[in-house]
């Protein structure tokens, strides 16, 4: 083999290794492709990306009419999250583009970041699950015991994902269903003991890192993009992903009362001063779950503050709708502009901003309300889930359109 095929041969087995890491850690299919074919450019090279949440396409050629080109096509799981790795791969990637690391070095490199340890251990990371929980029991005005409820089972939620990882990986696709059929049976033998404990609210709250409102809201941006295969794809794993942890709940909390029926007495409200505190909360636990890097960590979190205050603003001016769109918009603004500065992946502070807005919390409450007989509300809901969904992709393209993205993660 000649130097230049074995470079290029280097340059295929890079990218695609590349698009593999960081689609497991969290980047967006559309992110993904523009990135990967930005990087082929600077590497000398020509490359032609498909990626969906399931599927990756690709085809390189050593120039723009090259009369042979190399096609390949991968076959990969549905995504995690793991932000710390992922601002890794994008520290890597630039020493790669300028020439600081070959690419021989690179590609080991790329496995070598896949075994780093996590920044925040499994003692930090329940935490992270007991405020995201606590501070969404919070959001949505549950009350004192209802909060404390929700950030306990949120740790049991993780014990069981952990416990989860041991099973064969066809379990896997399980996991909503059984972690809300159990905190659901959990959360329903406390109302047994506490009337006003408010089960189906505990249940998502305590579930949360679950509810696929990211993937719903990424599969309607798709749609816009024309991204219609991934945009399809992310619109069917969210709305299946919601139906398992609606189901889950619906199983344990009716387990429950088969055997101990008791009257549902209606839950106490929170106070409402504390709803955005609250939700800062939860973010504060995504962004431990999502493993953002600690010098991240407080941008992280000022782009959730910013999207609360786009929120806020927006709410008052006309409706909640303006408001996820402002929100949205001021966060895209604000990460964007971040990354151009700081030459990090725009992911570390979009994507804790962007779950924020939980458009699929809406959802599961749409369909406790269906399960519970009230139908004009429970459609009302789910058809709300998805007008949110649309305010958050609007906002995501109006934001890239007034400050253009570098090309990043």
């Amino acid at each position: 083999m000649s130097q230049p095929d074995e470079h290029f041969a280097q340059v295929c087995t890079f990218v695609i290794k590349l698009a593999a890491c960081a689609h497991s850690w969290g980047t967006q299919s559309r992110r993904l492709e523009t990135y990967l074919t930005h990087i082929t450019t600077a590497l000398g090279y020509c490359g032609t990306f498909r990626v969906t949440p399931t599927k990756f396409e690709c085809t390189f050629s050593r120039t723009s009419d090259d009369p042979q080109p190399t096609t390949q096509t991968v076959h990969w799981p549905c995504a995690g999250f793991d932000l710390a790795k992922l601002a890794r791969l994008g520290e890597l990637v630039t020493a790669v583009e300028v020439g600081h690391v070959a690419l021989p070095e690179a590609n080991a490199m790329l496995d070598a970041i896949a075994h780093v340890p996590p920044p925040y251990g499994r003692f930090l990371v329940a935490a992270g699950y007991f405020l995201a929980g606590a501070g969404f029991a919070g959001f949505v005005r549950c009350g004192t015991l209802d909060i404390l409820l929700s950030g306990i089972l949120g740790v049991v939620v993780y014990g069981m994902i952990l416990g989860a990882e041991k099973l064969p990986a066809r379990f896997m696709y399980g996991v909503p269903f059984l972690c809300t059929c159990g905190v659901g049976i959990i959360a329903t033998m406390v109302s047994l003991m506490v009337p006003h404990t408010q089960v189906y609210l505990v249940t998502l709250s305590a579930a949360i890192y679950l509810v696929p409102g990211f993937t719903i809201s990424c599969g309607v941006m798709e749609l816009t993009y024309k991204y219609v295969r991934s945009g399809i794809i992310n619109l069917v794993i969210g709305l299946l992903s919601l139906v398992l942890l609606f189901a889950g709940a619906w199983v344990g909390v009716s387990l429950v009362r088969l055997f101990f029926p008791a009257e549902v007495m209606p839950g106490i409200c929170g106070s409402a001063q504390l709803v955005w505190p609250a939700a800062i909360i939860m973010a504060a636990g995504l962004c431990v779950i999502f493993q953002t890097p600690r010098q991240d960590f407080p941008w992280a979190l000022a782009g959730c503050v910013i999207a609360c205050a786009g929120i806020i603003l927006g709410t008052r001016m006309a409706t909640v709708n303006l408001g996820n769109f402002l929100g949205t918009v001021l966060a895209v603004v604000f990460a964007n502009r971040w990354s151009g500065r700081t030459m990090r992946p725009a992911s570390l502070v979009l994507l804790p901003a962007i779950v924020f807005l939980v458009s699929g919390s809406i959802g599961f409450r749409g369909c406790v309300a269906l399960a519970a007989g009230q139908a004009a509300l429970g459609w009302q809901e789910i058809a709300h889930m998805f007008v949110v969904a649309l305010s958050i992709a609007a906002g995501l393209f109006a934001g890239n359109t007034l400050y253009r993205p570098n090309a990043s993660l």
